[in-house]
């Protein structure tokens, strides 16, 4: 059985926040989009990951496993949610919230709710 996964996530990002501001040399709106700005970084060294798993560089041949990958996309998620947290300290409501949405949206209503009806058009018109 597996330990809850978000037992300690949103806890350690505020610690990670918390660091990074102890070293913080800039105003605070530089800061956050230097953190946002890193999510590029990130993305990019996963994009390097998979394309040295697949082996797609002849010159480099396989230099990566799908491992990296996994470590590599931990890291993009981890620093979007330290962005999201610099933004605000509400983070994990507005994460929550927005999963739930998203849910919604691409899954439907959750199991034991009343489905959403479409809105009444109203009366049609003659065209």
């Amino acid at each position: 059985m597996k330990d809850a996964p978000d037992a300690a996530v949103w806890p350690t990002v505020d610690r990670l926040c918390a660091w990074l501001d102890a070293a913080a040399e800039r105003p605070a709106e530089q800061e956050l989009l230097l953190r946002v700005l890193k999510l590029s970084e990130e993305v990019g060294e996963t994009a390097q990951a998979v394309i040295g798993a697949s082996g797609q560089n002849p010159r480099k041949g396989y230099s990566h496993t799908w491992r990296d990958v996994e470590s590599e996309l931990c890291d993009v998620v981890l620093t979007a949610m330290v962005a999201l947290r610099t933004l605000t300290p509400d983070a994990e409501s507005v994460f929550t919230e927005h999963v739930r949405k998203v849910a919604r949206r691409s899954l439907g209503p959750a199991p034991g709710t009343a489905p959403r009806t479409a809105p009444d058009p109203g009366p049609a018109t003659a065209g």
